[in-house]
């Protein structure tokens, strides 16, 4: 018997988008700061600097995680899995840019190609740190 106002399923789908929009707003907010800085090329040059590269996929991974962490904390049960869930969805927009990034030579390919792979283990180590904060009986599997 269901005592919320929100179904589940509904519940589930808000966790995800929640996690997901953190993470891009985040990740969006934080490059176009950096190209307002001057720190990163205009938006429509290459960015080829290795260590510019390296800072883009930093806070990408730490945005990526705590958006792993936001899904499993509003997701209404299984909370690891909503957290993989998130990370099995971010693997479309990261490849449709590792595709068009690499494509258009707006820097380096393993760039694009370490977001895709990063995207599964950063949402799941999210989750995992959730799971581990919160109180009560710990399950860590996906299949919870």
């Amino acid at each position: 018997m269901r005592t919320a106002a929100m179904p589940r399923p509904w519940k589930s789908t808000a966790a995800i988008l929640a996690g997901f929009f953190a993470t891009a707003i985040l990740s969006l907010g934080t490059d176009q700061i950096l190209h307002m800085l001057n720190v990163y090329p205009p938006w429509d040059r290459p960015m080829n600097d290795t260590g510019l590269n390296l800072l883009a996929l930093a806070y990408r991974i730490v945005y990526t995680v705590g958006g792993g962490y936001v899904t499993a904390r509003l997701a209404p049960r299984n909370p690891l899995r909503h957290a993989v869930i998130l990370g099995a969805i971010g693997l479309l927009p990261a490849t449709a840019g590792a595709v068009v990034g690499i494509a258009a030579h707006m820097g380096p390919s393993w760039y694009p190609i370490a977001l895709i792979g990063t995207a599964l283990p950063c949402t799941w180590l999210g989750g995992l740190l959730y799971e581990r904060r919160r109180p009560g009986p710990r399950r860590t599997a996906v299949s919870e």
